[in-house]
């Protein structure tokens, strides 16, 4: 077998590499926040579409973006193989998808209202396949280059660390504003939405461009085995056969992606229709920002102590519990919208824990797949990962305004029937509850990564490094 020295930069992760990344997630939310957010509003209440096509809508939008995640990674993966683009294998996806992200999006909340009827329909369909589509040329790359940059667990951690805090940066500020300015026009005028959704394109478009301009791809896939660059698009079906941490971070990312759908788009029905204005979602993002700050800086630290996973364990189980008890207080009494932030927020942020934690064990899960298959498919991994996201967020967005339509919601009523609001307290509060439990039985029951293992990963990560004084040595 033929192995070649992995070409590193000489320098190590410096603070610069780590500002770079978080600006990858602080940007590419700038946009998907809002559409896990106000969009479902803007088309059931704005564009006057029913929540049962609304769901249809969903569901059909998606079966493209499940086939497109993994393809789009393992595109990413043969492209590299073959070219070797010295330039490296993600960074120049990032130059080309960021200015389409910023585009569709924008004509995604302008162009529609311009159309009645099946016209509406028609161009808000197109309009959405191609943000998404744009949207996935960003991320996967985006995600993927985690595993380029860093090369221990600690820088994993680095990595994982900024990425988290340029999350909840771009999913927080356009929410808060935006939700003000829909609510200063009325939400049911297309108008707010359009001018929050085309501010926040052109600034995600701007920390993207900052993102590309402050990473670098480290570390570099060389191998000159023919086997190991030998990718192909059935890979991913042996991954899980051999690759049980993949496997339940997949599940985790199913689950909490349904958590985060359902929560982030019904807690604005919340606002509007039980609490009575959706100025109050914005007060609820200032709540939510001191228990993220606690969360960033006590959360590391316990971890460190408890051991990642099961602290991620603990957080998921204690998240699921206050939120089904949450939802028995709104069965029994009438509960302070305030009062209801601070609990929601608690609970919510400690499960979120997972999600800002799990990007280093997805880097583990590639590092472990390498070692198992003598392939390095970081584009396919991440690929198919995101894609059991998608499927999350989309069963769960369809499945809620199915159910929201069972419950007789109709948006341009001032005041819903009580059924209805019943409904909205289920789909905000108790369902996402419940689907937390989903994610800690992955990490309880189908994660699988000892310390001996990852003895064995760190013994195989050392040999992969070790310097070799020809430039291709007979194995």
């Amino acid at each position: 077998m033929l192995k070649t020295k992995n070409k590193a930069s000489s320098g190590g992760l410096t603070l610069k590499h780590k500002f770079g990344y978080g600006l990858g997630d602080a940007g590419g939310c700038m946009t998907f926040a809002l559409m896990d957010g106000i969009f479902g509003m803007y088309c059931t209440d704005a564009l006057g579409i029913d929540p049962t096509i609304f769901g249809i809508l969903l569901l059909i939008w998606n079966i493209w973006d499940f086939v497109n995640d993994p393809i789009m990674g393992a595109l990413m993966d043969k492209s590299f193989a073959k070219s070797q683009n010295p330039n490296g294998k993600f960074r120049p996806w990032l130059l080309r998808s960021a200015p389409l992200v910023c585009v569709t999006f924008i004509a995604l909340f302008i162009v529609p209202s311009f159309f009645q009827g099946i016209g509406l329909v028609c161009v808000l369909f197109a309009c959405k396949i191609l943000y998404e589509g744009s949207y996935t040329m960003f991320n996967i790359p985006m995600g993927s280059l985690l595993s380029a940059m860093a090369d221990s667990d600690h820088e994993r951690a680095s990595l994982s660390s900024a990425r988290g805090i340029g999350s909840g940066v771009g999913n927080m500020f356009p929410i808060a504003i935006v939700t003000l300015i829909v609510n200063s026009y009325g939400n049911t005028s297309p108008v707010g939405y359009a001018i929050g959704a085309s501010i926040f394109a052109v600034v995600g478009f701007v920390l993207c461009l900052g993102h590309y301009a402050f990473t670098e791809e480290r570390f570099k896939n060389t191998t000159a085995d023919p086997e190991a660059q030998n990718v192909k698009m059935t890979d991913i079906l042996h991954v899980f056969r051999v690759n049980r941490p993949f496997l339940a971070l997949c599940l985790h990312g199913l689950f909490f992606c349904m958590v985060q759908a359902l929560g982030n788009t019904f807690n604005f029905y919340l606002y509007e229709h039980v609490y009575g204005g959706l100025d109050l979602a914005t007060q609820g993002m200032i709540v939510s920002m001191p228990i993220m700050l606690i969360t960033y800086i006590f959360g590391p630290k316990i971890a460190k102590k408890l051991g990642l996973v099961k602290f991620i364990r603990y957080a998921l189980i204690v998240g699921s519990v206050i939120h089904v008890l949450l939802f028995a207080a709104h069965a029994i009494v009438y509960v302070n919208p305030y009062v209801h932030m601070i609990i929601s927020n608690f609970a919510l942020g400690l499960a979120s824990m997972s999600v800002y934690m799990q990007w280093g064990l997805v880097g583990e899960a590639i590092d472990y797949n390498e070692m198992i298959t003598g392939k390095r498919t970081e584009g396919s991994i991440y690929g198919t990962f995101n894609l059991f996201r998608r499927i999350g967020k989309t069963f769960s967005a369809s499945l809620g305004m199915f159910m929201l339509s069972w419950f007789g919601y109709n948006g341009k009523l001032e005041v819903q029937a009580d059924i209805t609001v019943f409904g909205i307290k289920l789909l905000s509060v108790l369902l996402p509850g419940l689907l937390i439990l989903g994610s800690w039985i992955a990490f309880k029951y189908v994660w699988n990564m000892t310390d001996a293992t990852r003895s064995q990963l760190a013994e195989f990560k050392a040999a992969q490094k070790v310097p070799v004084t020809d430039e291709v040595a007979e194995a």
